[in-house]
């Protein structure tokens, strides 16, 4: 009988492209995990930051609010009249169209972010925009805008003006990335921003493309006249909230 010759165990060795593949997918795969895992932490603490900021705001509000109910509260006690700071913010909303327009009023429409019908834009209260407005009073209407208005028009109306492009403001990173520069990391920051008229209100106010609405519910009274004479265009002071909530 023929004895069998004892097999050779021949030790398979793994190529050295697959072995390089392997650490390089592992190494691309622990650098994708830390990259979020540190995202993630990052997201967190901003969002604690954003909610922290939100309720200092808050606080400032009703610390606010507080103060003028009492300073109404003392003056009437003492006989006299309490006359509020004069406002420095203010809406202005346009409510007719192009026919028969002088080019010189277009082109001020157009500088205060009032291309079209029933858009509405926030102005800074000073001689150069008072003299802007004055120009175009016939085609506008304002006055001065309301926290809570403020609030609803850039959470419900709100677009982004980036690289000439109308861009929704679905979450913080859009105004972070813009913004963030100046201070303005969340949509809180943008709205105290405009309603304090802060140090940045030029570039927050320039962030944001101008408001369209629609027409009033209800409809208006009558654009050719003026406001105090029954009608619709000039300045309505508080009075315009009422009228930006029926065309939100």
């Amino acid at each position: 009988m023929s004895q069998k010759k004892p097999q050779m165990q021949v030790e398979q060795k793994v190529p050295e492209n697959i072995v390089k593949k392997t650490a390089r997918d592992t190494k691309l795969r622990e650098a994708v995990a830390k990259r979020r895992t540190d995202r993630l932490a990052a997201n967190k603490t901003r969002r604690a930051q954003w909610e922290k900021n939100a309720q200092a705001y808050q606080n400032e509000y009703q610390a606010a609010d507080k103060s003028l109910v009492d300073n109404i509260r003392k003056a009437k006690t003492e006989g006299g009249f309490y006359v509020p700071a004069e406002a420095r913010l203010i809406l202005v909303v346009r409510i007719r169209g192009i026919n028969t327009l002088n080019p010189q009023v277009r082109q001020t429409l157009r500088l205060l972010k009032l291309r079209q019908l029933h858009n509405a834009a926030f102005v800074r209260v000073n001689k150069a925009t008072i003299e802007m407005i004055r120009k175009v009073e016939p085609y506008v209407t304002y006055g001065y805008p309301s926290r809570a208005v403020i609030k609803n028009l850039i959470y419900k109306r709100g677009y982004a003006k980036i690289n000439g492009q109308r861009i929704p403001i679905t979450n913080n990173n859009v105004i972070e990335q813009q913004l963030g520069k100046v201070g303005i990391h969340s949509i809180e920051d943008l709205i105290h921003e405009i309603v304090t008229v802060g140090a940045h209100f030029k570039e927050a106010n320039r962030f944001l493309w101008a408001f369209k609405l629609r027409g009033p519910r209800g409809g208006f009274i009558a654009k050719r006249r003026s406001f105090i004479n029954q009608g619709d265009w000039g300045n309505r002071e508080d009075l315009i909230n009422d009228l930006v909530k029926r065309m939100i």
